[in-house]
């Protein structure tokens, strides 16, 4: 059967996985090994080094490939790991363009690490095509979409900035952690790369850290995997395993996720202590067509402000929640909240944090999939103390 052909609940459950040929174990083992017996020089089985290959986490890169609909997928021990990655196939002179709402550690390794080396960003809004051909240049490599945004939940057209990246030769990369491919896959879209931070929805359950890349192109997949094996930045075996076990349940997750941020959503909205509420589902939401047409729902991340405009208001709320959690980090089963302006975002300057929207009361809530009722309740009580 074409694997474009099955449906995604089987896929994420079966794709790119083997039972064990030692044991015939259905799932995949922890290969907890740093290297692998040769019957004489150049002789294995596939495998030499774990830094290399490691059979588990061969495993999940493949599982992971799939499901994106890419040939090629390859995991590191975090997202900024995989970002470091595509940013080592750039050169000195090299120009990149981003969106101005960018998650703060992206930001940060573009800006403090990679700047340095002689590599150029440009960071404008995305959600208007036309800021984007205004910084293409004879320099431009690299187009970097988030989509949805963190934390605005700003959507990026995919089709609109692949037509731009090919027309410039540069290459499209699209940041898909907020969606996942059961949302959305860029690759589809016209994106030459895909990243994850799996430590959120794919792994989905807060107990590992973890970056992978997907691409089609033969030349992308050989420097990413050089890259990987050069600069080591690889997961390890466990954590792949965890990553494995998580992306079985990633359909039944996410349909949750959706459901639920639905009804907070469209709750938050009428509330009378809230001034806007951030989710692409609404009809008012700025590319709100866009979304419809490249995403299969509109997902668990929403953002919020507060009417007061206070700081110590939002600071109060996100202390009094009993079944949201106050952390850094989403996509776990678990509810969590988080303020961007003193946590994610910190490292981006005020001044320009507070141009995308990221202000003192913005906070950003990762919808988990508890009974809504409860969710409910637990926002209101904490909105009632303001």
């Amino acid at each position: 059967m074409n694997r474009k052909d099955i449906q995604f609940g089987t896929k994420a459950i079966h794709a790119g996985l083997e039972p064990d040929p030692a044991t015939g174990a259905i799932m995949t083992p922890i290969y907890q090994t740093s290297t692998y017996v040769q019957s004489e020089v150049g002789v294995h089985k596939g495998y030499e080094y774990s830094r290399s290959l490691n059979p588990t986490r061969h495993a999940l890169e493949k599982n992971i490939a799939a499901l994106e609909n890419g040939a090629y997928g390859a995991c590191f021990g975090s997202g900024l790991a995989a970002i470091d990655c595509v940013i080592k196939m750039l050169n000195p002179g090299d120009e990149v363009i981003s969106t101005n709402d960018l998650y703060g550690g992206t930001y940060r390794i573009f800006t403090t690490i990679f700047e340095k080396y002689g590599i150029k960003f440009h960071f404008v809004p995305m959600g208007d095509v036309s800021a984007v051909e205004e910084k293409v240049n004879e320099n431009t490599k690299l187009i970097w979409v988030e989509t949805p945004t963190n934390p605005m939940m700003n959507i990026v057209d995919i089709k609109a900035m692949s037509k731009i990246a090919k027309n410039a030769n540069a290459w499209l990369a699209v940041d898909n952690t907020f969606a996942t491919p059961y949302l959305q896959t860029p690759i589809d879209l016209g994106a030459d790369i895909v990243m994850h931070s799996a430590t959120k929805y794919l792994g989905g359950h807060s107990d590992v850290v973890m970056g992978a890349l997907v691409t089609n192109n033969d030349h992308i997949a050989s420097e990413m995997y050089r890259i990987q094996n050069s600069s080591g930045a690889v997961t390890a075996p466990m954590d792949s395993f965890l990553v494995l076990r998580g992306i079985k349940t990633l359909h039944v997750r996410m349909q949750r996720h959706c459901e639920n941020g639905e009804v907070l959503a469209n709750w938050l909205a009428k509330h009378p202590a809230v001034d806007k509420v951030y989710w692409p589902g609404f009809e008012s939401h700025p590319n709100h067509e866009i979304a419809k047409e490249q995403m299969n729902g509109f997902g668990g991340m929403i953002s919020f402000s507060l009417k007061s405009g206070k700081l110590e208001d939002a600071k109060k709320l996100v202390s009094s929640t009993e079944v949201f959690t106050l952390a850094e980090s989403l996509g776990g089963v678990e509810s969590l909240l988080g303020h961007p302006a003193t946590m994610t975002h910190a490292s981006i300057p005020k001044e320009e944090r507070e141009k995308t929207g990221v202000t003192d009361t913005l906070i950003r809530l990762s919808v988990g999939i508890e009974a809504i009722e409860d969710l409910q309740k637990d926002l209101e009580q904490a909105l009632a103390q303001l």
